[in-house]
């Protein structure tokens, strides 16, 4: 029977005479794993909680037409970021976290549900066929057009002024049941505007299967441009190679995605947000009202009759840049994840290093 961790050091002699015991340390592969682990877990962090605030902003810019400052850079958007969480606190940029997961399990749910009911394959084969490729893509927007009643209610939640929320009739599971009541028409009357659902499956579909495919296309060749360098390059002495590039080209692949998709998810967006009496905080900076400066606080009153005249008016009322608003939020976004995954890199690579040497 072999130990669970083998040690490759001789007993030492110490100067009285006895023998000292070697140190067990555990083998590389196993290093390797907690490596790889570590990794993982700062890109989910970083994906799903470090960056919301960035994810909060990015949307408040997109619905809020009223704004003069488009934020295309991350410079504007950090100092607007800033002040808002100055006048209303650290709340103001993290609400609507909870209701982003929930959106993540009823999405995954809702995928699994579904292949396991259709012959839809969930996964690709490594050698697939045009039609294994269709039906995927057709369950990931089928996915997406189940999610989208509770894509709109953490919406709401996401970009809603923390001026004007009410805490105590706040909870967890508003996401659900906001999400229900529209997709049911059911409960307490929205405006006129309110546009029905079945003006945002296509556009929500199209999103989802659009993104999808762009990302893993995209990590897909990242993953193959490694693997091509690296047979000229080889370095056994990097034990993260078999775990940071596949995070690294899923990086990639989302930042490719969001940014060719970013005036579709503008749009969709606005549609899922108007007629829903929100109130958002305002994106050209915090300034009270009063002798000419800008509220706080403003109401999101669109009037499109669907996507084709919302892309239109964007386009004719705010140019070309208009579907770029909260682009420098993005930017941050990915910055900082892309930052945080190689300090993470680094450090575990030395860590690893270092152990290996003593």
């Amino acid at each position: 029977m072999t130990s669970r961790w083998e040690s490759r050091e001789v007993p030492e002699l110490r100067p009285d005479g006895t023998l000292r015991s070697p140190v067990c340390r555990p083998p590389v592969d196993q290093l390797n794993r907690f490596a790889g682990f570590g990794i993982g877990l700062v890109s989910l962090f970083t994906e799903n909680v470090l960056a919301h605030p960035c994810i909060v902003f990015r949307r408040q810019c997109q619905v809020n037409y009223h704004a003069r400052c488009y934020h295309l850079t991350p410079f504007s958007t950090v100092a607007v970021m800033y002040s808002i969480t100055k006048a209303q606190g650290p709340k103001a940029l993290w609400k609507g976290m909870g209701s982003t997961f929930i959106v993540h399990g009823v999405t995954l749910g809702a995928e699994g549900i579904i292949s396991e009911f259709t012959p839809l394959p969930r996964e690709l084969p490594h050698r697939w066929s045009w039609k294994q490729l269709a039906g995927h893509l057709l369950l990931k927007g089928l996915t997406a057009v189940v999610a989208m009643p509770f894509y709109c209610a953490s919406l709401i939640e996401t970009v809603q002024s923390e001026i004007v929320r009410d805490e105590s009739s706040a909870g967890l599971l508003d996401c659900v049941r906001e999400g229900l009541t529209r997709l049911l028409g059911v409960g307490a009357p929205h405006s006129r505007r309110l546009l029905p659902l079945s003006c945002l499956l296509l556009p929500a579909a199209l999103h989802a299967i659009l993104r999808y495919a762009i990302s893993a296309s995209v990590q897909r060749a990242a993953l193959w441009l490694h693997q091509r360098g690296r047979k000229q390059r080889h370095d056994p002495a990097n034990p993260l190679d078999a775990y940071f590039p596949e995070l690294a080209a899923a990086w990639a692949g989302s930042l490719v995605a969001d940014v060719i998709l970013f005036p579709l998810e503008t749009a969709l967006h606005r549609l899922g947000l108007q007629g829903t009496r929100t109130i958002i905080d305002a994106t050209d900076g915090v300034v009270a009202t009063g002798n000419g400066g800008s509220p706080l606080v403003l109401p999101v009153n669109t009037q499109y009759d669907g996507f084709a005249d919302c892309l239109h008016a964007i386009r004719r009322k705010e140019g070309g840049a208009g579907f770029y608003r909260g682009f420098g939020a993005l930017a941050t976004q990915y910055a900082l994840h892309g930052a945080l995954l190689a300090a993470a890199r680094t450090l575990l690579r030395l860590l690893l290093l270092e152990g290996k040497a003593s």
